[in-house]
């Protein structure tokens, strides 16, 4: 691609092909804006995993075309992410086809056996995740949600305002 020197070329590759590439993802995130890489719903966990690849792909590039298209792909990518993320802003129906919706594994210091059967959680997934948020006593736990992303978040303290879980299944 740059010298008929192996070693040298992929010396040269690697550093150019890096800088280019990081550079490509940089400049279309500051366009797109800071949501590029959130992880507010699946789509947008499986796009910052896809540009990953493509990312990689770029600096493993032998030919320029190669380089090029994984470039296309990774501003492709962003774009369907911003218009998906408009879409759902604008349209409450489209939030059910694209999103997960959060489950409640726990409430009011109680598990919830049918919900950790149907999200395949386990009472030690929860536990690991109660000693992260400092729980100290079960009681305390208001509720424990198994977020559209994957994240488990823990409520906890001496009450709990319900709008904290609205849109939560298993809520009722």
């Amino acid at each position: 691609m740059f010298t008929d020197i192996t070693a040298l070329d992929v010396l040269l590759r690697g550093i150019l092909l890096a800088f280019i590439g990081l550079s490509w993802v940089v400049i279309c995130v500051r366009v797109i804006g800071l949501r590029a890489f959130s992880k507010m719903t699946s789509f947008d966990f499986v796009t910052t995993v896809a540009i990953g690849s493509l990312l990689a792909g770029c600096v493993q590039a032998k030919e320029w075309s190669t380089l090029v298209q994984a470039l296309i792909a990774i501003a492709a990518l962003l774009g369907i992410q911003y218009a998906v993320s408009r879409a759902r802003s604008h349209r409450a129906d489209f939030e059910g086809v694209i999103g997960n919706t959060p489950a409640l594994l726990m409430r009011d210091g109680e598990f919830l056996e049918a919900a950790l059967i149907r999200t395949r959680t386990t009472r030690s997934d929860i536990v690991a995740k109660l000693r992260e948020a400092n729980v100290l006593h079960i009681s305390d736990v208001r509720a424990v949600v198994l977020e559209s992303t994957g994240d488990i978040s823990v409520l906890h303290g001496d009450s709990l305002d319900e709008v904290l879980l609205n849109g939560v299944r298993g809520r009722d």
